[in-house]
């Protein structure tokens, strides 16, 4: 006899099967019914919760980029601004969208014709900026750091590993030069608007 599950249960059991699918079959595979079959479900049941295929899809991306986010937010948490770890955060979002499936994913959905693909991973990332960052300059400094990283996982997800080895170069480039883009924009920030965070 199937766990009667609450809808709670149900939908994160449902995610977590599909990014599973995700990771191991690629986003073409992230099905309704290839959801439904891994958890036990009915399609109807699947179908009760996401609405279509596309609907589940989406809801992947968003539970994806609020796992993401708040890990990022706990690092962050440890330290305070002018000592973090910016290699550690641009390994997460790499990490995210290559090993994690959002890259393909996001790829995937927008060139399926849903366009609003990026939307769940864009308002997570708001949230957590906007939850952090003390002031409009700020605030304004971490949306075009986070813009630069997320375009640059994303690319690297898509083509960062042919281009890194057509050019001779190492595999993480990609990271060394996020990671040196965002440290001197916020060294540059800092400089311009009275020394280092939380001096």
């Amino acid at each position: 006899m199937k766990k009667r599950l609450s809808p709670e249960e149900s939908r994160s059991a449902a995610l977590e099967a599909a990014r599973h699918i995700l990771i191991e079959m690629g986003p073409a595979a992230v099905t309704l019914k290839a959801v439904a079959a891994r958890i036990d479900r009915t399609h109807a049941n699947l179908l009760h919760h996401f609405g279509s295929a596309a609907g589940l899809q989406k809801a992947l991306a968003a539970y994806q980029a609020e796992t993401v986010c708040a890990t990022i937010g706990r690092k962050m948490a440890e330290s305070p601004p002018g000592e973090r770890n910016v290699r550690e955060i641009v390994d997460l979002a790499f990490d995210a969208f290559n090993e994690g499936g959002a890259g393909a994913l996001a790829t995937w959905m927008a060139a399926t014709g849903n366009d609003d693909a990026l939307d769940p991973i864009v308002d997570a990332i708001h949230r957590l900026i906007d939850g952090m960052a003390p002031d409009a300059h700020e605030k304004r400094l971490m949306h075009e750091d986070t813009l630069a990283l997320v375009l640059m996982a994303l690319g690297d997800a898509q083509l960062g590993g042919p281009m890194a080895e057509a050019l001779g170069l190492p595999r993480d480039t990609s990271r060394v030069l996020a990671t040196e883009l965002i440290t001197g924009r916020i060294a540059k920030f800092w400089a311009e608007h009275g020394g280092k965070p939380g001096a």
